[in-house]
């Protein structure tokens, strides 16, 4: 096995253990964002952004790689190698996977100098279409240096559940993960130990490309988890979730890679389910958290949904942290009792029931917050992407969603541009509270204001590394 100062040299993930993780990794101090053009005509770009505060450049974006086509749409993003590759000296964190939600290009971005990233590879639209998938969304790398990506639609950009590899030798795609394909598809994160990977649903694009279509929540939206055995690729069975697990999204299993178990937020229901492994070995879900919907006058429903968009756990697996972007709330939660999560840290950051929204909520017993300022910038959406430092202390938010859902929810935010905010993180009991000296503000970019989405650290984070079991860490199981 590589020793830990082997794998700092070779920039590769570093880390054993999540809890090694927490304990001995540097504070973050740089961060990637891929930021979405507004007007059409201009090209997303993914922005560099220095999160050091003893820094000269602090919350100011320093480099802006411009894609090379128009109409991508930069979305989620993952690393080429994670830490599933821990103890393997040939494995360098030096590429950074973008697929495009909107194009169905996938650009390879070499981040070896990590000031300055520019494209390596670009995987184009047709190559996707000539295996039968379009909409790449969730990347993550694998133990043997390969990548693996959800897909959401065939060719025909009708909706399919799929998965595509790339060679992270060549860049180039491999083919299909797998011969079989399920209804919907989304989000994914996979378990060595019990050979399982579960993936998520969101459901037909033309239900969602351009905006939330209300009246297709039955018909179109997904409401499923399934499982698929990771050695053989193959599809297994689906857990069905019901009514109160309509659009199930992000995806974690605990980091501790020896326990069977995770949570899966559900957007539309605004619910929190758990996944676990029961004593015959079958893997089954109970819903956890409940965020009720707010009756209310002066909006689009006569009920509001919390809209869960993003979850993340801790890397001690103490905390569970999630945005409800409609309601406008970011919440944590002690899941030391993973079947009986507790709420202890709740902050508003914008939404739409704060005082001034037009909004009136009705016979609900909590004050409707006010608007938050932050250096006298107001916040126009709600929190949406998280990402947690990892030693749990310090969260990072930005609160674009998809730029036809952000239009349609948050129109003064499309007009104004997105920001990324920062949250400090109370560790021993728990609580949240917002740090005003944290401001990036993507409507002040050059070309103009921009739509900023997923956060990425340069050394790994809470939603990018896997880790394997002892007996794997050598880098070279064949997964």
């Amino acid at each position: 096995m590589a020793s830990k100062s082997q794998c700092n040299e070779c920039q590769g993930p570093g880390y054993a253990t999540p809890i090694e993780a927490m304990a001995t990794a540097p504070r973050e101090k740089l961060v990637y964002l891929p930021c979405i053009q507004i007007k059409a005509g201009k090209r997303d770009y993914l922005a560099t952004v220095n999160i050091d505060p003893s820094s000269t450049e602090y919350c100011k974006v320093i480099h802006r790689l411009p894609m090379l086509h128009d109409n991508d749409e930069l979305h989620h993003s993952g690393w080429n190698t994670c830490a599933s590759c821990y103890g393997n000296p040939a494995a360098k964190r030096d590429k950074l996977i973008l697929p495009c939600i909107g194009s169905s290009r996938i650009y390879i971005i070499d981040v070896s100098t990590p000031r300055s990233p520019r494209i390596h590879a670009v995987i184009e639209p047709s190559e996707m279409k000539a295996l039968g998938v379009t909409r790449p969304h969730t990347a993550h790398c694998m133990a043997d240096g390969d990548v693996l990506i959800s897909t959401m639609a065939d060719e025909n950009d009708q909706n399919k559940g799929a998965f595509v590899l790339v060679s992270g030798k060549t860049w180039k795609l491999k083919g299909l993960w797998s011969n079989q394909t399920v209804k919907h598809n989304y989000d994914f994160w996979y378990q060595y130990r019990d050979n399982t990977l579960i993936s998520s649903e969101w459901g037909n694009p033309s239900c969602w490309w351009k905006g939330f279509d209300n009246s297709r929540v039955r018909e179109d939206y997904g409401h499923e988890l399934h499982i698929w055995d990771f050695k053989t690729h193959q599809y297994k069975y689906s857990i069905p979730l019901g009514d109160e697990g309509r659009i199930p999204l992000e995806t974690r299993f605990l980091h501790d890679p020896s326990k069977s178990e995770g949570f899966v937020g559900c957007a539309y229901s605004s619910n929190v389910f758990r996944f676990f492994k029961d004593p015959l070995g079958v893997w089954q879900a109970e819903k956890v958290i409940d965020i009720p919907a707010k009756s209310v006058e002066g909006w689009a429903l006569p009920y509001m949904p919390g809209l869960i968009t993003d979850i993340l756990i801790s890397m001690d697996d103490r905390f569970l942290y999630f945005s409800n972007w409609i309601q406008g709330d970011l919440r944590q939660y002690d899941i030391s009792d993973t079947r009986n999560p507790k709420l202890v840290g709740r902050l508003f950051l914008g939404g739409s029931i704060t005082s001034d929204s037009g909004v009136k909520t009705v016979n609900d017993l909590e004050p409707q917050p006010a608007p938050v300022y932050v250096k006298g910038r107001k916040l126009h959406g709600g929190p949406q992407m998280i990402q947690l430092s990892l030693d749990g202390k310090r969260l990072y938010l930005t609160d674009s969603l998809l730029s036809g859902w952000d239009r349609q929810f948050y129109p003064n935010m499309v007009k104004n541009g997105s920001v990324m905010l920062q949250v400090d993180v109370d560790t021993e009991k728990g609580g949240l509270t917002l740090n005003k000296n944290f401001l990036v503000d993507f409507g002040k970019e050059p070309g103009g204001p921009v739509l900023a989405h997923e956060i990425r650290y340069p050394g790994g984070d809470c939603t990018s590394d896997i880790y394997l079991p002892p007996e794997k860490l050598a880098g070279s199981a064949k997964l």
